[in-house]
């Protein structure tokens, strides 16, 4: 039997651009209440969250069970291939069976089918930890990265530059629901996916969103207040590596390319980054980067989310 009742966070394309502020507002007073206390309220104590990884992970993992330790609650790490969904198992009965131990799940996985397959057959909330389309919980706390610093969204810019993946499918989503405008600059043939393009400019109607797609980095960056970028090969497509080498040169950050940039911007990757291809050392550990701050809000922002969802 197909759930239809239950919240989920699969895309953030779901949420309305009030919750997502409602999610920012949150994040910063957890962050506060924890920097200046080292508390946070146990509000999910007794509460457990099942974490399915397909794929490998070091921040994802690390802040998602951080979190579920500050809130009180606990989190359960599960290797994909070590559960009897490695058996053959189908990812229903999977989810059906979990969904009778804990309050929540998170999974991180290669086909976002897979997570859209388990949410439908889950009885508990279902967070997306990273798909091959999508990666929601990176994109809020970006945008909550971006608020710290700016302290607005409005008249605010965003250049991404590289390659139209699952980060800059989430961030097209975030930014056009708060109303940053984001201009992103990839090779041609490896633009966001449609349907986030879509999303975008269907959020950008009510927010005022400016929202640009094209083929050249240094329009993108022109005049932009932050500057984002990601590796160019992501798991799974390392098979590509010579071909993606070959083309994704010209979309380096680096000191030429951010002269266009705003005199205030900031450099944002969501890691891991190889660096001296998609970005290079001066930039990414240079006065203007906000990467560390960028990673250690994904702690917060996550706890906000799993706040919201487990209660």
């Amino acid at each position: 039997m197909v759930n239809k009742c239950l919240r989920h966070f699969l895309t953030m394309q779901e949420y309305s651009s009030e919750e997502i502020l409602y999610l920012i507002r949150a994040s910063e007073i957890l962050k506060i209440q924890y920097k200046t206390t080292r508390y946070t309220p146990k509000v999910l104590r007794g509460k457990t969250l099942a974490m399915i990884f397909q794929k490998p992970s070091t921040r994802t993992r690390v802040s998602f069970e951080v979190a579920m330790h500050h809130l009180g609650g606990k989190a359960i790490y599960l290797n994909w291939n070590e559960l009897q969904l490695g058996r053959g198992e189908t990812i229903s009965d999977t989810a059906k069976t979990i969904s009778k131990y804990t309050n929540g799940i998170m999974a991180r996985v290669f086909s976002h089918k897979d997570l859209e397959l388990l949410s439908d057959y889950a009885e508990v909330p279902v967070i997306n930890g990273l798909s091959d389309l999508w990666h929601p919980c990176q994109a809020l706390a970006d945008i909550f990265t971006i608020y710290e610093y700016f302290r607005t969204f409005k008249g605010i810019k965003v250049a991404y530059v590289g390659d139209g993946n699952n980060v800059c499918n989430s961030l097209l989503i975030a930014c056009s629901k708060v109303g940053l405008d984001i201009s992103v600059a990839t090779p041609r043939g490896y633009e966001p996916y449609k349907l986030a393009i879509e999303y975008a400019k269907d959020n950008s109607e009510k927010t005022g969103s400016n929202i640009i797609i094209t083929n050249d980095p240094k329009e993108a960056v022109m005049k932009a207040n932050i500057i984002y970028t990601d590796v160019w090969i992501s798991m799974g497509q390392e098979k590509e590596t010579e071909r993606r080498l070959k083309v994704f040169p010209p979309y380096q950050v680096n000191s030429e390319l951010i002269k266009v940039a705003s005199e205030n911007h900031i450099i944002m990757h969501c890691l891991p980054a190889h660096r001296g291809y998609e970005i290079t050392d001066e930039i990414i550990d240079g006065p203007r980067s906000a990467v560390w701050r960028q990673a250690e809000n994904r702690l917060h922002t996550q706890k906000a989310l799993l706040a919201q969802l487990i209660l």
